[in-house]
């Protein structure tokens, strides 16, 4: 005789902010902390969890917008709970930190019925492989030489076969440092190793498409946001003048978003914390497969895993160097990307992975 399936009794959420190691920047933004506000989805005897990187206002987002929709509802109807949060949300505006808050609430409920069922949260989404291809990611503007040089050596170290840096700096204020910077990467890291590079929207239109003639004979094969990605007239332009794949997406919070980017991109990337969780993350990476496109994760990485082993259009995760470090501290059970790819577990359940509460305590806003 077959169990009944619990409801949700709880759910609960804080921000966490831990500091960088260093001032950081890329071409448009600096900052010196990073935010994580994780949510919990308790349903009889098991508590799933989900996060995302985004701001503290997210907290009462979660706890009193979206909790009291779900509470009672069937904690293995995800897309049911989605939906309903979803219509909640109508008039508060769907992009931004709302999206943000759904995004870690719908993680938690697919942790939760994928403990609840003792089964890997990438088999509950429908698994198509075990291991996911990665990049290391990182290389920020405000680095110097021995810092880049430092950090470009710990992912080749761990035999990790592609690496990403931040140009575009100053707002492309600055492109001769930018492609020196990008040679020295490339002097470091030995001609076999894969470049990717991420201008975070800092060039014009005109900029990007010299520089990318400039990458190109880098040997560079990724140039992200080389405009901002609210330009779509201008990403395509700049696609269509330059032999490398052109990215964008990771500020998708919505299915329309995904829909428009798709035509204009090579490799449509996406936040699993950001676009609605791994209930829309599944609808976005369908578009992008109806656009004859694969998809990468933006950051995350140990949510992005599970996504990817469900995503048979993948192409591979951003291992974003200050992501790894928070989730090593507050997440036991994170996985391992050395040799270039992570392998996610057919055994455990759920996200397998443990929310460290003490070590997060200190850091707690």
């Amino acid at each position: 005789m077959s169990r009944r399936a619990p409801d949700v009794r709880e759910v609960r959420a804080a921000a966490y902010q831990l500091p960088t190691p260093t001032p950081e920047a890329d071409g448009t933004l600096a900052w010196d902390s990073t935010t994580i506000v994780v949510a919990e989805v308790s349903a009889d005897d098991v508590v799933g969890l989900g996060w995302t990187y985004a701001d503290a206002a997210c907290v009462p987002l979660i706890t009193g917008v979206l909790a009291p929709v779900i509470t009672g509802r069937c904690v293995l109807s995800v897309p049911e709970n989605w939906q309903a949060m979803q219509q909640r949300i109508r008039n508060l505006g769907r992009p931004g930190l709302v999206s943000c808050a759904l995004s870690a609430v719908d993680i938690a409920l697919w942790d939760a019925a994928a403990r609840w069922l003792d089964v890997p949260a990438a088999d509950l989404l429908g698994r198509c492989r075990e291991e996911a291809a990665l990049y290391g990611s990182g290389g920020f503007t405000s680095y110097d030489d021995d810092q880049l040089i430092d950090q470009l050596r710990s992912w080749t170290d761990r035999d990790i076969g592609r690496v990403k840096i931040k140009i575009g700096e100053s707002w492309g204020g600055r492109t001769d440092e930018d492609l020196r910077r990008v040679g020295l990467t490339r002097e470091t890291v030995g001609p076999n190793i894969q470049v990717l590079v991420d201008a975070n929207g800092g060039y014009t239109v005109g900029q990007a498409r010299r520089m990318a003639d400039a990458l190109a004979e880098l040997g560079v094969i990724w140039f992200e946001e080389p405009v901002s990605s609210d330009d779509l007239a201008g990403l395509d332009t700049v696609r269509a003048s330059t032999v490398i794949d052109v990215a964008a997406g990771e500020y998708g919070y919505d299915l329309v978003y995904f829909a428009r980017m798709a035509p204009v991109v090579d490799c449509l990337q996406i936040d699993v914390t950001r676009c609605g969780g791994f209930t829309e993350w599944r609808r976005a990476a369908a578009v992008a497969a109806a656009n004859g496109l694969e998809v990468s994760a933006h950051c995350a990485p140990n949510l992005s895993a599970q996504a990817a082993a469900a995503t048979p259009n993948f192409r591979h995760i951003e291992w974003f160097a200050d992501h790894e470090r928070i989730e090593s501290e507050l997440f036991a059970g994170c996985l391992d990307p050395f040799g270039g790819s992570v392998t996610v577990p057919r055994t455990g359940a759920g996200l397998g992975l443990v929310f460290r509460r003490d070590a997060a305590e200190p850091y707690a806003v």
